[in-house]
């Protein structure tokens, strides 16, 4: 295939010209296809029914320790969710706290608790400060930046490598100023891009000097278990023993959920720390709830038994996702590779797939999808405050829609994708 910018002025008259009647052909079909959101779709919440009958009117409601999971108490989770969501996270059961079902709720609380009373001992409260700032992987995962954006925490671009965020900027920054309170991290297929950060990116991010001494890395694994190729997993260094190695295990925070594993709005979250970060983190906790629903954590528990559990399950979820990746990225490749508009990420795993085009271009591109009746995640969206300041990349979730939706719209998105950069070639 040709480079788009080799081609004479001529030829890329006539090829918009046949690109435009072609979406317009498009636009007849009255398609309507949302690509917008990293959602499981019915047939992954189909793979966990029986999740539902685990624990019924018959069953017993008593955990391990004797507590009965319908009353109050056991604010922190009962202890075989604890030692569960420890195996998920790879930490030590009294290490965790089970939430409710949000992990992104347990983002915002930190934060939260950082700003109105410190969560380190001894730190100061945020919100005494003059200026907080935070560094931020990008492109990156919208509500991560949505959170420090509603603090008014001032957000630092850190391009992402094939590695992990760059450290050597990381490092430097987070050195040099005092404000720089922590920074937003996705190490295991990373949102969008699916890239693993690397056993020395983990390393020297455990390692870095910080001006600031109550420094958070807001460690949220959200896909530790997500594997596309089960027998091809990228494997991700142990964050909380390398801190621990580096003598600072209260710089992580690390966050989990069961979300897209069994039910999206009904599963099983869970942050971990060091135990002194969890005894203070208990201590503002207990403020604001009794406990969280023992009852559901019950029911994952019996479900899914243990981690070996959760990575059989995961496996089969994989089955489901893999054709709807490959349909997205053959589309690529088929429709796109050569022409010098565009470049892709293929993650090994997650939820997302990362497409730059042409500078300039990506808001255009979502216009034109939206236009013609599939809906994307808006362009800037991962970005903090929603400014791409290349207006380059756009973030693909393909697990929503069926299979046959997704040829339907990724073949729309790749005449977009050319329709926009032929335009800007043009002029």
């Amino acid at each position: 295939m040709s480079n788009y910018s080799e081609l004479s002025r001529e030829e890329l008259q006539s090829l918009h010209s046949d690109l435009l009647t072609k979406y317009e052909d498009y636009k007849k079909k009255n398609l309507k296809l949302d690509m917008s959101r990293g959602k499981p779709a019915a047939d992954q919440f189909d793979l966990v029914k029986e999740l539902l009958d685990t624990v019924n009117s018959s069953s017993s409601l008593i955990c391990e320790n004797g507590m009965d999971c319908r009353n109050y108490g056991l604010m922190d989770g009962i202890p075989e969710a604890k030692r569960l969501l420890g195996e998920i996270m790879g930490v030590q059961p009294q290490e965790v706290i089970v939430g409710g079902n949000s992990s992104l709720n347990l983002m915002y609380d930190v934060i939260s608790w950082a700003y109105t009373h410190g969560i380190r001992t001894g730190a100061l409260p945020w919100c005494k400060l003059e200026k907080i700032k935070f560094l931020c992987p990008v492109p990156g995962y919208d509500r991560h930046f949505k959170i420090t954006e509603s603090f008014g925490i001032e957000m630092i671009n850190v391009e992402m490598t094939s590695s992990g965020p760059d450290m050597d900027m990381v490092e430097k920054l987070a050195a040099q100023d005092e404000s720089i309170k922590g920074i937003w991290c996705v190490p295991k297929y990373s949102n969008p891009q699916g890239i693993t950060y690397s056993d020395e990116t983990v390393r020297r991010m455990a390692r870095m000097k910080t001006a600031a001494k109550d420094f958070i890395i807001m460690w949220d694994n959200a896909y530790s278990v997500h594997d596309l190729y089960p027998e091809d997993r990228d494997s991700l260094l142990n964050i909380m023993e390398e801190c621990k190695k580096a003598g600072d295990p209260s710089r992580v925070i690390i966050f989990s959920s069961t979300s897209k594993i069994s039910y999206s709005g009904a599963g099983l979250a869970g942050l971990a720390s060091s135990e002194e970060n969890i005894a203070n983190i208990k201590k503002l906790m207990t403020v604001q709830t009794i406990g969280f629903d023992k009852i559901n954590q019950l029911r994952h528990v019996r479900y899914f038994k243990n981690y070996e559990g959760i990575l059989s399950h995961m496996d089969r979820q994989a089955q489901l996702l893999r054709p709807k990746f490959k349909a997205v990225l053959t589309a690529f490749e088929k429709g796109l590779a050569g022409k010098g508009i565009a470049s892709w990420v293929c993650p090994k795993g997650g939820y997302f797939i990362s497409l730059d085009v042409l500078p300039g271009c990506a808001q255009r591109v979502v216009s034109l999808c939206k236009e013609a009746g599939v809906v994307m995640t808006p362009a800037g969206a991962t970005y903090p405050y929603g400014k791409d300041p290349k207006d380059q990349n756009i973030r693909v979730a393909p697990t929503y829609p069926t299979v046959a939706e997704l040829e339907q719209a990724v073949e729309l998105l790749v005449l977009c994708v050319e329709l926009a950069a032929v335009e800007k070639l043009l002029g």
